[in-house]
């Protein structure tokens, strides 16, 4: 069976059966039974049948595994550290944004316009 690259094109439900996909075969690669990895991971092995069929899971199981599996710096690249850029730095007089700026949306006004008003 072929796998296939992971992209924003896909569902939800098929990025989850292929990660379970990939998750199986590092497991046979690595000569372990579902059994065997459920017991290193601290999880049932049910738990680890269920997510190599595609079923979804809490991170911290997801953790689990992956370090049995010796996949855990891949968590790294996935979601990589942030740091502001200069120009960032420089606006907030170097200190890190806390919280995310609102959308600010058109000025509202209560006065109705009418041809003749921009005068």
């Amino acid at each position: 069976m072929a796998t296939m690259n992971i992209s924003n094109l896909l569902t939800e439900d098929a990025i989850l059966a292929e990660t379970g996909r990939r998750i199986a075969r590092c497991r046979l690669d690595k000569q372990l039974t579902q059994a065997d990895m459920a017991e290193q991971a601290g999880v049932s092995k049910r738990t680890v049948e269920r997510i190599e069929a595609g079923a979804s899971a809490q991170m911290s199981t997801i953790i689990r595994i992956l370090r049995v599996l010796d996949l855990l710096q891949g968590l790294d690249r996935l979601i990589p550290q942030s740091t502001p850029g200069p120009m960032d730095l420089l606006k907030l007089k170097g200190k890190i944004r806390q919280r995310a700026s609102s959308k600010r949306g058109p000025i509202k006004s209560n006065k109705k316009w009418s041809w003749g008003d921009d005068a």
